[in-house]
């Protein structure tokens, strides 16, 4: 009972990752220390299950892909997703400093944690790190674009989405805000409008399913390599939540509201000059210590349960 609910907890931590765009939820994952038997559990999901399920073997191909594993994270993931969608969107907005502040501390102490599991660095690994680097500083800096919230485009966004949700430093709620697709999906679960979040769990279903086979087979057979990779696209990912920015260019959401469209991130005194507003910076940096400290205590949390 005490595993599964520290499992439950788990999942609730990486639902509210995932809710804000340039957080992932794969990084709390990784640094709780379920990363590797979330993508195992995953990849077991393979068509022969459903014949084995269709056949009557229902122990069987519980016990195959982790059930118990799987549905009790699932649903600490749900809920939290349904409970902190609200939250998270008020404090996007109110204090939208502060909230990056805490989110870039985070990210910064999970390249450390990240990192060191590398065994060994070498040409290759470095190479990995500075890809996964730029490939993240890029999907940054990308310019949104303005999908329609339309069933097609809900269902290629989950796809699309639920692969950066399970990698470390690429949020997949920032994958549907360069989409267009993050305030309609966000709407949809704020008002439980069932029929669009179903198109967009099956994409997520579809993804993740094809997905994780390909992760869960490059840590096994290059693990130096990819979590150099992983270490990179958290470092660059740290461009993005950068709590203080300057909004350069707007652009309208499908409800009508004015959103950032491009930022340039800002030193705390030059956002006081630019922008009229407090900086906050005494508040942010203690926001990014209380960061690197819960992160931590979590990543502590994770090896004292494995042990």
């Amino acid at each position: 009972m005490k595993e599964y609910l520290l499992i439950f907890l788990r999942g609730v931590a990486m639902g509210a990752a995932d809710v804000v765009p340039g957080v992932s939820g794969g990084t709390i994952a990784f640094i709780s220390g379920i990363y590797d038997r979330l993508l195992a559990a995953i990849a077991a999901c393979t068509p022969d299950k459903l014949i084995w399920l269709l056949r009557g073997r229902i122990a069987e191909t519980w016990r195959a892909v982790d059930g118990a594993f799987l549905a009790t994270l699932l649903a600490g993931i749900l809920c939290s997703i349904a409970s902190l969608a609200r939250l998270i969107t008020y404090l996007l907005e109110h204090h939208g400093v502060l909230l990056w502040s805490f989110f870039f501390g985070l990210i910064l102490v999970s390249v450390y944690l990240v990192g060191r599991e590398i065994s060994r660095w070498n040409a290759w690994t470095l190479l990995a790190a500075v890809a996964g680097a730029l490939f993240a500083y890029v999907i940054t800096v990308a310019s949104p674009l303005a999908l329609s919230v339309t069933p097609l485009n809900v269902f290629l966004g989950g796809c699309i989405a639920i692969c950066a949700m399970i990698l470390p430093g690429i949020s997949g709620s920032f994958i549907l805000l360069l989409l267009g697709l993050y305030s309609g999906v966000l709407h949809a679960v704020k008002t439980a409008d069932l029929g669009l979040l179903g198109l967009f769990a099956l994409g997520c279903v579809v993804g993740l399913l094809s997905f994780s086979r390909l992760l869960s087979w490059l840590l096994s057979h290059a693990r130096n390599v990819t979590l150099a990779f992983l270490t990179g696209l958290l470092v660059g990912s740290l461009n993005k939540v950068w709590p203080w920015k300057q909004t350069l260019t707007w652009r309208t959401n499908s409800h009508g509201e004015q959103v950032p469209l491009t930022e340039a991130n800002l030193l705390p005194q030059h956002y006081s000059q630019l922008t009229g507003e407090a900086s906050l910076w005494q508040a942010g940096l203690a926001l990014m210590v209380l960061g690197v400290v819960l992160v931590l205590l979590l990543e502590w949390w994770g090896r004292r349960s494995a042990a």
